[in-house]
């Protein structure tokens, strides 16, 4: 069973698919700008921001992203546009966050302000979803078109997320898990 998540940045989307992932027994796809950047040796805000310009830099992502999901029977992907991309997937999950939830996270993770990290989140979902638009034609803000499953996660644990999702894959499997 291939298992994909997607969402905006802080929903919590990496711990998820760790979680599931290790709880399924599943393999982890989570290739990201953050690895994508260190391979280039480059700061991950201004490989954002040559990302903007460069439309090859998440086409590239994207197709390895769905290389690596598409070379194993079942994992689990996440990324931004996994429930676009990985056509193939037999559950598709989208978790959602509102954008002071979303910063608070980020600010947890990354330190500083959270004046800052809520201005940062904002201008990435705004950049990340008109770029999304003109690249692929992808309106990331409906996911609910293409999602199987949305889950709001501002008031969830991770733990809680995974079950729910847990119980979706259950559901697909006539209730065995792999």
């Amino acid at each position: 069973m291939r298992i994909a998540i997607s969402s905006r940045s802080g929903c919590g989307n990496t711990t998820v698919t760790k979680m599931l992932s290790e709880r399924l027994g599943y393999p982890m796809i989570n290739f990201t700008f953050r690895q994508m950047a260190e391979e280039r040796g480059m700061d991950f805000w201004d490989f954002c921001r040559l990302a903007e310009t460069d439309y090859d830099i998440d086409r590239e992502l994207d197709r390895r992203q769905v290389e690596m999901a598409m070379a194993v029977p079942d994992c689990v992907l996440g990324s931004r546009l996994a429930i676009w991309m990985l056509s193939e997937a037999d559950l598709k999950v989208y978790l959602t966050a509102s954008a002071e939830t979303r910063a608070r996270r980020i600010l947890r993770r990354e330190g500083g302000t959270f004046e800052k990290r809520y201005a940062e989140t904002v201008k990435r979902d705004s950049n990340d979803s008109a770029r999304y638009m003109k690249i692929y034609g992808i309106d990331n803000t409906s996911a609910e078109k293409v999602a199987d499953l949305v889950i709001a996660t501002d008031d969830r644990s991770p733990e809680d997320i995974v079950a729910i999702i847990e119980k979706a894959v259950r559901s697909r499997e006539g209730g065995v898990l792999a």
